[in-house]
């Protein structure tokens, strides 16, 4: 009888222990996340002009940028160093994190004209890579719909000046535009919500 009451405490506190340990997985992931608050935004929802919203970003999207930044291959004021600081595997769970948050698009200030000449220089240029506005996480080429207009420049200029390496696609695109069609398109993006 003893030998039965100690399998059955066992198993019990095995069985909370299980428990346990997914409530601390699901904690940790928003724990984690919420590390970035202070230039994301609560749950990735940006509120400040340089740093991108995260919430809704491709799981791709968010590994393939934190190892960038990890590695030094993307320019980074800090994210670089912050990267650094955090395993693959955090990583991972706070992309499923900010992934698993509805998309969130600023109310960004923008030019309403360049806005609306950048509507047709994304269609012909853009489009095929930046769905529906750039609002698609699923196109893994980030979510550049509703972003701040700074952060859309300030990357743009990483990807003119070589710093950071510009897919093939896209810079057969940049190099057919006019430095006016690209700052329109910016504001085009900026002004989707």
């Amino acid at each position: 009888m003893g030998c039965n009451k100690k399998a059955l405490g066992a198993l019990i506190g095995s069985v909370f222990m299980a428990g346990a340990t997914q409530v601390l997985a699901g904690s940790s992931a928003s724990m984690m996340a919420n590390t970035c608050a202070g230039c994301h935004g609560t749950n990735g929802q940006s509120a400040g002009p340089a740093s991108p919203n995260l919430a809704g970003v491709s799981e791709s999207y968010f590994n393939d940028s934190m190892k960038a930044f990890k590695e030094g291959t993307r320019p980074a004021t800090i994210m670089d160093r912050i990267a650094k600081g955090y395993s693959d595997e955090q990583i991972e769970t706070m992309a499923t994190f900010f992934a698993g948050q509805p998309v969130h698009k600023a109310m960004v200030p923008h030019d309403a004209a360049k806005a609306k000449a950048g509507a047709e220089t994304y269609d012909k240029s853009c489009a095929k890579c930046h769905d529906e506005g750039g609002s698609l996480p699923g196109d893994d080429a980030g979510i550049l719909a509703g972003q701040w207009l700074p952060w859309l420049e300030y990357s743009m200029a990483d990807f003119k000046a070589g710093n950071r390496e510009m897919p093939k696609k896209m810079a057969k695109q940049v190099e057919k535009l006019s430095d006016a069609e690209i700052e329109a398109v910016l504001h085009y993006f900026a002004s989707q919500k």
